[in-house]
């Protein structure tokens, strides 16, 4: 690789987090308890990532469900919500925005593993443990921000809503749905965590 290329390609690796260096929260001042949130919730979202990991385990030895590829021609007959994580990356990162779009995705995937636990009744446990794990890391973050917006030391939140459960017209359309909800899941924490990750070593 030459020079140049070289340059271009540290260039392309840094530019999708310019946008951090003007973000108002109080990590960028190396405040101590934001680090240290930080620090905790990394290690929050690590662990919800492998029990996403543990379920999708189940789902490939359970019914053969085990490649995405092979999956993706069904996948547009499903209705399956994404979680958007535009703000988390790129040069529209922001901090509030992204941890905002965090707390959502926590919720809209909270709501949607009822589709799992339908389907992996024996794993009702696991699948509940995320849920709650899912809840508490939205209501981490939620703290969070109302702290830097508004200076509270506490806040307490009313319980919310779920969403609608997907609606599968088949036993495997529900399989499926259910392997495309881990997945997109996963890809949702890894993106959650890349970004909380960056934010900690700035």
């Amino acid at each position: 690789m030459c020079a140049a290329t070289r340059v271009l390609a540290l260039l392309l690796l840094w530019a999708p987090w310019q946008a951090l260096l003007g973000a108002p929260l109080a990590e960028l001042s190396g405040d101590q308890r934001f680090l240290i949130f930080l620090s905790n919730n990394l290690e929050f979202t690590r662990k919800i990532k492998g029990d996403v990991a543990a379920l999708q385990h189940a789902v490939c030895d359970t019914f053969q469900l085990c490649k995405e590829e092979e999956l993706l021609l069904l996948r547009q007959d499903l209705s399956i919500a994404q979680a958007p994580m535009e703000r988390c990356h790129g040069r529209s990162f922001q901090a509030e925005a992204c941890f905002s779009q965090i707390r959502e995705g926590l919720r809209t995937y909270q709501s949607s593993l009822d589709a799992v636990l339908e389907l992996l009744p024996g794993h009702a446990a696991l699948v509940e443990s995320l849920q709650l794990d899912a809840a508490n890391l939205s209501s981490n973050i939620q703290h969070q921000l109302q702290m830097e917006d508004l200076g509270l030391a506490s806040v307490t939140y009313p319980t919310e809503a779920r969403g609608p459960l997907p609606v599968f017209s088949s036993h495997f359309h529900h399989q499926v749905g259910s392997f495309f909800i881990l997945a997109d899941f996963q890809r949702f924490l890894e993106a959650a965590y890349r970004a909380l990750r960056h934010l900690a070593h700035l």
